[in-house]
């Protein structure tokens, strides 16, 4: 799994008018989309910023920069075994609206079987790291947990962008590389045995 992938509005207080009808979301705030990919331990591998705020997933998706590696065969060689069936994609934990390609897996969305409750339960609890990470983010950086106040679009991706890099600086310093990893057999092939 390369993240889990979902986007975030940074409200616009101060948008220009002539772009107020654009940048306008389903709130009726004006906003700027982020797009993130983060890990388990917050890290963002990927971001792209500058969206306007009327636009959903799937828009955003389609202007994102976030598979130009796996469309020119540039992504990374990854290959595990999920129920003796072997798969060389990397994918991403994403919510219900994405389209069914073999590099999105979405939750299950009415699981019937205890097992499958526990699977669907432990899916969409990793699929929020990317919203933990937004809350990290806004947190620890108040430039961007209020409205943005400056006029200039560019101003404001380098200023993202500047926050997601300095966090993802923290994470690194943060991580204790040392540490032994003590295995932990996976709660889905041991809990309902």
């Amino acid at each position: 799994m390369i993240g889990s992938i979902d986007y975030m509005h940074w409200q616009w207080k101060n948008c220009p008018i002539a772009w107020q009808e654009d940048y306008g979301n389903r709130k009726g705030q004006k906003s700027i989309i982020l797009e993130a990919v983060a890990g388990f331990d917050i890290w963002v591998w990927q971001a792209f910023f500058g969206v306007v705020g009327s636009q959903n997933d799937l828009n955003v998706l389609g202007q994102s920069l976030v598979f130009n590696d796996v469309l020119r065969g540039e992504a990374p060689n990854i290959t595990y075994e999920i129920n003796n069936t072997i798969y060389q994609n990397e994918y991403y934990l994403v919510d219900g609206i994405y389209p069914r390609w073999t590099t999105f897996v979405k939750s299950l969305p009415h699981p019937q079987s205890q097992k499958k409750k526990v699977f669907a339960a432990y899916q969409e609890g990793y699929r929020k790291d990317v919203k933990r990470c937004f809350g990290i983010l806004q947190a620890r950086w108040a430039i961007i947990r209020g409205a943005a106040r400056l006029f200039d679009e560019e101003v404001l991706r380098s200023i993202m962008m500047t926050c997601i890099i300095l966090d993802n600086m923290i994470v690194e310093d943060e991580y204790d590389y040392d540490v032994d990893e003590v295995y932990d057999p996976d709660p889905m092939n041991t809990a309902l045995t």
